[in-house]
Order: C-alpha cells, then structure tokens, then sequence
C-alpha cells in the first residue's frame, strides 16, 4: 500500500466506511453535488444597491486607484494622465485588444506585446470586477498574456461597468456560464501585491505590481 492509499484508508475508517477507494455509489454523489455549483452563506450586505460605489470604496481600500471614462475611446488621455501624474514613461505594454486606440494623440506609446521585464507599465483588460472586495478577474488566453498584469511594476487595467458582479460567487457563476471550464491560469487581482512574510512588515509590489489603478468605462 502507497503513503497515498495508507492516509486515504485512514481517513476513511474514521468515517465507518471501507477501503481507499470510493465505490460508484459515492462517486455518483459527488459528482451531483459539485455540478450543483451550491453557493454557501453570504452575509447580508452581499447584494449592493450600488455595486460601483461599493467597488470604488473596496479599492480604496486595498490600494486600488481609480478613475472613470465616458468610454473606451478614453482609456489613452487617462493613462496618458496617470502615468504623467506619476512621473512615469509615457509607453506601456498591452493586450492586443487596446492595439487601434489613438495613442498618438495621447502622447503614449504601445507596444502590442505581452509584457517583459523590461516593461514598466501593463495595460490590460480583464473577464470582470468583483464589488464584495475590489478585485479584477482575469483570465490567461494568447490574447490575454498574465505576464502583462504581473510582470510590469504598474498595473493599468480597463474594466467595463457592465461586467461588474457583486460576489466571487457571481463571478464563477458569470464563467461558468460564458466559458463553461475555466482557462489554465485564472487569478484575482485586489490590489498592490504585497506580503508580511518577512519579520511581519508589509512589503509592496513583492510579487507582482507595485501599483493597480482600474479605468472603469461603461
């Protein structure tokens, strides 16, 4: 018997049943209750009468910036505007999808690439926000290369209004139902990365972004 079957076997004794392995029985049941999707408890302020004003206040937060545009034709003077304001260079690298926007008039210059090391900014888009806890959902594609969201020390990221869901839970419902399985790499983005590991002090920016600001359009 492997280590493996050793601790399954023990763990199942403790529950009065036999054997390592399940029989089809309780595979059946399993397999029922996972495709059920069941959402658990949520607490009573889940559903925002206003999620935008709810996801503004989260970002603030966790250290998300943000700003809003009257539409995606926008996003370059705004990123133009945060990246002057933060005396940062006027270039960044991004998804493909941002590509035909009027840089040139923004003073901004894309590199239609995903991200290397030595990209300062990444401009992104993402699947959809999460009201509950100011979190950006993205999802890993050819056209939508993470290195660009976690590789640049600047994270800038356009999000659509309309794609804003008030829970997690919403947000596996919302790609479960577009996207049936999820992609190899889905991951969530709340703000700065930051970590305490070391001696209990907060550390920015130290695996991933220094720096997260959304531009929310319609």
């Amino acid at each position: 018997m492997s280590a493996r079957e050793a601790i399954l076997t023990r763990i199942r004794a403790a529950q009065g049943r036999q054997g390592a392995e399940p029989d089809a029985t309780q595979l059946e049941r399993v397999r029922a209750t996972i495709a059920r999707h069941e959402a658990g408890p949520l607490p009573g302020n889940a559903r925002n009468a206003d999620p935008v004003a709810k996801f503004r206040a989260e970002c603030d937060r966790v250290g998300t910036t943000h700003a809003e545009v009257g539409s995606i034709d926008a996003v370059p003077a705004e990123v133009a505007r945060y990246l002057r304001a933060n005396n940062l260079e006027a270039r960044v690298a991004a998804w493909h999808e941002f590509a035909e926007l009027d840089w040139t008039a923004a003073g901004v210059a894309v590199d239609d690439r995903p991200a290397n090391p030595n990209d300062r900014t990444g401009l992104t888009g993402c699947f959809c926000t999460i009201a509950e806890t100011g979190t950006l959902l993205l999802l890993s594609s050819p056209a939508t290369p993470k290195v660009t969201a976690l590789l640049p020390e600047t994270h800038l990221c356009v999000a659509s209004k309309s794609r804003l869901v008030n829970t997690m839970e919403d947000s596996f419902a919302l790609l479960r139902r577009e996207r049936g399985e999820p992609p190899r790499a889905t991951f969530f983005v709340s703000g700065p990365s930051r970590t305490a590991d070391i001696e209990q002090t907060i550390v920015i920016g130290a695996h991933g972004p220094y720096r997260v600001h959304v531009i929310l359009i319609p």
